[in-house]
């Protein structure tokens, strides 16, 4: 019934629970992804491949030569598309790791704000605790900066990368 069951069994018995592997390998491979990178690769001119054949190229030449800086916008917008699930990720890790030592950033965050669990000021690299509220001020602007500095120097890929591997029909 829920989508979630299945897939801790798998975890389980392949014993990565209380791993990071457990967050990495269940969605590194979105098939939503793999379209959009299919659609893109498609699209592509074949004469531009064949040209390079014809000129002596090897496959793997054509990939890093040829594809792979057509490919910078696509690149791009999954990279950031990947930056973005795993950064505000955080439900996974709730399920499959127990030891807080191991506990992504988000579930921390996400402990303090949501549950109002206290922070220590070692946790919080002070020596005297703030208002609380200011506190929880800050950890949400800790949870958004990373994604909006990344942002900007992905941006001017990203409507042409996402248009260009857009599934068309």
């Amino acid at each position: 019934t829920n989508r979630e069951e299945p897939l801790y069994l798998m975890i389980k018995e392949l014993h990565l629970l209380d791993s990071l592997w457990s967050l990495i390998l269940p969605t590194a491979f979105a098939a939503f992804n793999f379209i959009v990178m299919r659609s893109f690769f498609m699209a592509l001119p074949q004469e531009l491949l064949e040209a390079a054949r014809i000129d002596g190229a090897s496959d793997f030449r054509i990939l890093w030569q040829i594809v792979m800086p057509l490919s910078k916008a696509v690149i791009a917008v999954i990279g950031l598309f990947y930056a973005v699930a795993y950064w505000n990720a955080f439900f996974n890790a709730m399920l499959y790791i127990n030891d807080q030592e191991l506990w992504p950033i988000q579930l921390i965050l996400r402990s303090y704000v949501i549950q109002g669990t206290s922070m220590t000021a070692d946790q919080l690299g002070v020596q005297q605790t703030a208002a609380p509220q200011s506190i929880k001020m800050a950890v949400v602007v800790v949870a958004l900066v990373p994604i909006l500095l990344v942002y900007p120097f992905l941006q001017k890929y990203f409507s042409k990368g996402v248009i260009t591997g857009a599934v068309k029909g």
